[in-house]
């Protein structure tokens, strides 16, 4: 996207953008919105250094740390999510990479899990199974496919020009090499950016294109909510009206692509929360995040349901 055209689109007045952003969703979506939750399977202790992450062992904060968590936790947790209408579960692990007995017992916890999810009777108890767990080699994600797992989360967080400034342990094109990789081997790939961290728009826009050319199944959009005891704790969070806009944006310029808003709706959005829909938003993340509260599906179901959306 040309200068000219972007800058039109970020100061198009809100209401002409969400209008549109709400034509398009409309378009591909119909009225569905699909929901998703997290596990989180393993938490704090991080040897990376992002500046915005409550579980980076380099930043001192009240984050709570435990190593992978057992099959049984997994699968309740997981099924307890199921039965409440989320369609997607993900299991969600702390870290650059995971260790090889790691991701032995998940791929274990996810075969076991779907083999018990096949008996089941009941569709609604039934869901997929999605993984976060850093950079994994072309052999990993082979097995997590095998396992049952049908889709791989790894943001690439904002721009590549913009990256270093967030995260020096690890590169942005390392990142974007490992969607790369879970996408060849036939996976599908659930990869967005964290917003609000001191970004430009046209490290914005650039995160875009980028999703765009690599050609994501879902875009997952979360507002950064500052935690204390982190370098970037300090910074003013956005306000609701730049948070819709960016959904828009993103929606405007990936149609046909899921955007799935995540972390930091809660507290940006709050009240407003049900304009995301109108701004382009086919899929929400539910239930609580990885070290922040979110909101209950129960919640979500019900304001869901008065906007006249299938909850699917």
């Amino acid at each position: 996207m040309d200068g000219e055209m972007m800058h039109e689109l970020v100061n198009m007045p809100l209401g002409e953008l969400m209008n549109e952003a709400d034509r398009l969703r409309q378009k591909q979506f119909g009225q569905q919105i699909e929901l998703c939750g997290i596990v989180n399977a393993k938490s704090g202790a991080c040897a990376m250094d992002c500046r915005f992450c409550a579980q980076s062992r380099h930043h001192a904060t009240q984050s709570e740390t435990y190593p992978l968590r057992d099959e049984t936790t997994l699968h309740q947790e997981t099924t307890a999510l199921w039965q409440c209408g989320v369609k997607r579960v993900g299991w969600v692990m702390s870290g650059c990479t995971v260790e090889a007995g790691d991701l032995e017992d998940v791929v274990h916890a996810a075969s076991t899990l779907q083999s018990k999810s096949l008996s089941l009777h009941a569709k609604s108890l039934r869901g997929g199974i999605c993984a976060s767990m850093g950079q994994l080699n072309t052999d990993s994600f082979k097995r997590l496919k095998v396992s049952g797992i049908t889709r791989y989360h790894h943001n690439l967080e904002t721009s590549e020009r913009f990256y270093p400034a967030i995260c020096t342990t690890q590169r942005w094109q390392d990142r974007l090499a490992t969607a790369e990789r879970a996408k060849e081997i036939g996976l599908e790939i659930c990869c967005g950016g964290l917003f609000g961290l001191g970004e430009t728009w046209d490290d914005r826009i650039a995160l875009a294109e980028t999703l765009r050319k690599l050609d994501v199944d879902s875009v997952p959009i979360n507002f950064f909510h500052p935690i204390p005891g982190t370098p970037l704790a300090d910074i003013t969070p956005l306000v609701a009206d730049e948070a819709l806009r960016i959904i828009a944006v993103f929606r405007i310029l990936l149609p046909t692509t899921s955007l799935r808003i995540c972390g930091g709706r809660p507290t940006i959005l709050g009240e407003r929360q049900p304009e995301m829909v109108r701004a382009g938003t086919d899929a929400l993340m539910t239930g609580h995040y990885l070290t922040t509260s979110g909101i209950s599906p129960q919640t979500d179901h019900r304001w869901l349901t008065q906007l006249g959306c299938r909850i699917g």
